[in-house]
């Protein structure tokens, strides 16, 4: 996935405003307590923390 599919799927969800709230503060253990943003940096796949949001966050399965 791109990141730009991935921050568009996030946008969608979460609205653009809070999309990007959400990515800096929200920490995830299964992030390895990590941000969205950190996990990102740090490496992760997009699709692979897009996956981890929408388990924790409950995205409706039409929207993964």
């Amino acid at each position: 996935m791109r990141l730009t599919v991935f921050w568009q799927r996030m946008a969608e969800h979460f609205g653009p405003g809070y999309a990007d709230t959400f990515a800096r503060d929200h920490v995830m253990s299964d992030l390895g307590g990590r941000t969205v943003n950190q996990a990102l940096d740090a490496g992760w796949d997009a699709k692979d923390v897009w996956r981890v949001v929408c388990t924790v966050m409950n995205v409706p399965g039409e929207r993964r």
